[in-house]
């Protein structure tokens, strides 16, 4: 099915969200039951001066067609999996994939499944990066994911759940930008577009999977460092990019889970914000699993721990979701 034959299906069911002009070269079919519509109405903000072409591809070679990555992202989506029974509550998830793409397949579809079988609508974000030359720079997927959340909660009257009952869950370099997204008092970062904008910036749950959280200091990932600050960085750029800094009273709840053997974003990011978390007063539960490396995703992968979904369902329970 084409990304035009779905805009004509998703016309009835999602009101109030213009659909964009843009689109896009759509290598890989959805998988079974998914949906995806763009996020804004028009093409994204800022992008008078971008040049880079998106590109969707398998994860890994050996990766199935449903393992894919988009980069260079130029039409920011939202892909939908509707629960078969739903509980009256949504997630919005944020794959990683170090700031230089969106590993959509491993974080977003697979992710998607096993929270829609709990009854959750979940809604899949890809978003720009923040070196393709966007106006925002560093920001632009801060606006796509501020678009984002905002959408979700304007659909919760059609899609049958509570708009106060989102989650946001963001993995590796998208556990920093849910952590932005989430823990930070909301400034806007765009001008408003239409109405979903009236939307408070607000989650009830968030939940940070072995996350990127600092830009500075030993334990730093360099390369999402590099990808949305640039080789330089000032050390107030550096701070203020830094989730573990500045949390706000009203962060919501937060879910974090590491492996203590992640070479590539260590645990000390997770620890980080949780004594962050702990000092403002924040619920929060931190899970360091033995082993899991980076980027373990979900059980039946070798390397994930088999526990982590439903430690994270329990709590998102405990708290309302």
């Amino acid at each position: 099915m084409t990304l035009i034959d779905r805009r004509t299906l998703l016309a009835g069911s999602i009101a109030g969200v213009a659909l964009a002009s843009p689109v896009m070269a759509q290598t890989f079919p959805l998988p079974s039951g998914f949906e995806r519509f763009p996020i804004w109405p028009g093409k994204a903000p800022g992008g008078e001066h971008v040049t880079v072409r998106e590109v969707e591809t398998l994860r890994q070679p050996q990766s199935p067609a449903d393992d894919t990555a988009f980069s260079h992202v130029t039409t920011p989506t939202l892909t939908l999996l509707r629960p078969a029974k739903p509980n009256g509550a949504a997630m919005l998830l944020i794959p990683g994939g170090g700031y230089t793409r969106v590993a959509i397949g491993k974080e977003g579809y697979a992710i998607a499944r096993r929270f829609a079988e709990a009854g959750y609508a979940c809604f899949s974000l890809v978003y720009r990066m923040p070196a393709d030359g966007w106006a925002a720079g560093a920001e632009a997927p801060l606006q796509d994911a501020q678009r984002a959340l905002r959408l979700v909660r304007a659909l919760g009257h059609k899609e049958k759940f509570d708009p106060e009952r989102v989650g946001v869950m963001g993995f590796s370099a998208g556990g920093h930008l849910a952590a932005w997204l989430t823990s930070r008092t909301p400034q806007e970062s765009y001008a408003p577009v239409d109405a979903s904008d009236r939307e408070p910036i607000k989650a009830a749950l968030a939940a940070y999977m072995y996350p990127v959280i600092q830009m500075e200091g030993p334990f730093v990932h360099a390369g999402s460092r590099t990808q949305l600050l640039g080789e330089t960085p000032s050390p107030e750029r550096l701070r203020a990019y830094s989730m573990d800094q500045d949390v706000s009273a009203q962060t919501p709840p937060v879910f974090l889970a590491h492996a203590l053997n992640d070479v590539a974003v260590p645990p000390e990011n997770s620890l980080a914000m949780l004594a962050s978390l702990r000092a403002r007063g924040i619920a929060a539960e931190c899970h360091l699993f033995e082993n899991g490396n980076h980027g373990f995703g979900l059980p039946p992968a070798p390397a994930a721990p088999a526990p982590w979904p439903d430690l994270f369902l329990n709590f998102a329970k405990r708290h309302g979701l």
